[in-house]
């Protein structure tokens, strides 16, 4: 497999290598972000997801603790009670950081957790335990699916073990056996799926909608379209083993980006807020996972704010599994009305700052987003006007025309002198006219 940084770019997978990068960024915050790469077979949504399993920073865990609890908050039977002396007294290590694939042919108690088999036969010591499944192995770390769709279709039971485990940051498990006591505890893992949604299921959103909506974002892979892209690929295909592929330097983004010294500025809030009741949006989760994918593109690009360009990057992968196009594009339609209307970052606004909140439409209120965004139209034709008055008037007077010209800006407009009347109420004289022949 191809190493992370020398898988080709195109048009066609530049916002899941966006997504993925924000995700493992978020995950390294302790912060959950699942992605859902939806494309035809062969545009390389799994060698992606898969070679980027490289750029995971390892994690610091309790020593040999296999459900990978962290020294300063334990959360496993084992160590859940065990006080910061005792945890030091187990010792700590580092690991690399989970990356865990469920299959198609997975059952509950290897995903979620069954009876330990080998404790239990243990010909010396002979005990029940539970032996955790991926999902707790996974805690602070990544679990990919290939085809979710059909995982969906077919094994319904693991579609809502994937509800609880997503439906809040973190999740939870529950395992369950009989004899046992129940183990309840959270888990906090971003899960990454790829599905192909022109063949037998269907789209994920059209099989189980309520999963669909707990990715964050979900990203529509499709082919290069590009000539030198399609080169590069088919050249990088020519006997990769006897190549040596030239790594890309860059800087561990991932363990320096850090969401809690991100600012979030009101007025960045007060329009998330304006585009969820504005346009309609259903979920709430659409509108708190458009402010993280925000916050980490910001932090993707080394800034400490949200603008705009981050939230307009960002709809599309966020929102494309939850509403049509049409109402995506009228959202980036929106944003960039707004963005050329300020004329500066939002966060260079003052709280108190209502001149600019309202001159750029951020303020929420009971107007219509279509009105306000008809209000900015309208401002920025009459400025247009104004202009090209202004310029029709200049040119008048170079030409030595007088006030009485078309061209001065000093032309008064008059109503008509009488109310127009409906055509119902006209004669029908006035309605036909016949030409007199001569």
């Amino acid at each position: 497999m191809n190493s992370y940084h020398s898988l080709i770019r195109h048009d066609g997978n530049t916002q899941l290598f966006h997504a993925v990068e924000m995700s493992i960024l978020s995950q390294s915050n302790d912060l959950p972000f699942h992605i859902h790469a939806e494309g035809v077979r062969g545009t390389g949504k799994t060698s992606i997801m898969r070679a980027a399993r490289s750029l995971l920073p390892p994690i610091l865990r309790i020593k040999g603790c296999i459900y990978n609890c962290h020294p300063d908050a334990p959360h496993c039977p084992e160590h859940s009670q065990l006080s910061a002396g005792e945890v030091e007294a187990v010792g700590v290590e580092y690991v690399p950081r989970p990356f865990l694939e469920i299959s198609h042919s997975a059952k509950i108690g290897t995903v979620v957790g069954s009876i330990d088999i080998g404790k239990l036969t243990d010909k010396n010591t002979p005990v029940a335990a539970i032996l955790p499944g991926t999902i707790p192995q996974a805690h602070r770390g990544i679990i990919f699916i290939d085809e979710i769709n059909r995982l969906a279709d077919t094994s319904p039971e693991l579609a809502d073990v994937l509800l609880d485990v997503m439906g809040s940051k973190p999740g939870r498990i529950q395992i369950e056996e009989t004899g046992l006591p129940m183990i309840k505890m959270p888990v906090s893992v971003s899960v990454w799926a790829a599905s192909n949604p022109d063949e037998d299921p269907g789209s994920l959103a059209h099989i189980r909608k309520q999963l669909s909506d707990r990715f964050d974002a979900t990203v529509a892979m499709e082919c290069p379209r590009d000539y030198e892209a399609v080169y590069e690929i088919l050249d990088q295909a020519i006997d990769t083993r006897n190549q040596l592929v030239q790594h890309i330097e860059v800087p561990n983004i991932f363990t320096t980006g850090n969401l809690n010294r991100l600012e979030v500025q009101p007025l960045v809030k007060r329009l998330l807020a304006s585009i969820y009741v504005d346009f309609e949006l259903e979920s709430l989760r659409a509108i708190n996972s458009l402010q993280l994918a925000a916050a980490l593109s910001a932090l993707l690009t080394g800034k400490q704010n949200i603008s705009i360009t981050d939230l307009m990057r960002v709809v599309p992968l966020v929102l494309a599994h939850r509403v049509d196009q049409s109402t995506i594009t009228n959202i980036l339609k929106y944003l960039e009305a707004i963005d050329s209307g300020a004329g500066t970052n939002v966060n260079q606004a003052e709280e108190g700052d209502l001149s600019l909140v309202n001159k750029s439409g951020y303020l929420v209120s009971n107007t219509p987003w279509w009105k306000r965004w008809l209000d900015a139209i309208r401002d920025c034709l009459q400025a247009t006007n104004c202009h090209n008055s202004a310029r029709l008037s200049d040119a008048n007077n170079q030409r030595g025309g007088s006030g009485n010209s078309v061209l001065s800006s000093q032309t008064t407009v008059k109503a008509p002198a009488k109310r127009a009347r409906s055509i119902y109420q006209l004669p029908d004289d006035q309605l036909i006219t016949v030409e007199e022949k001569k």
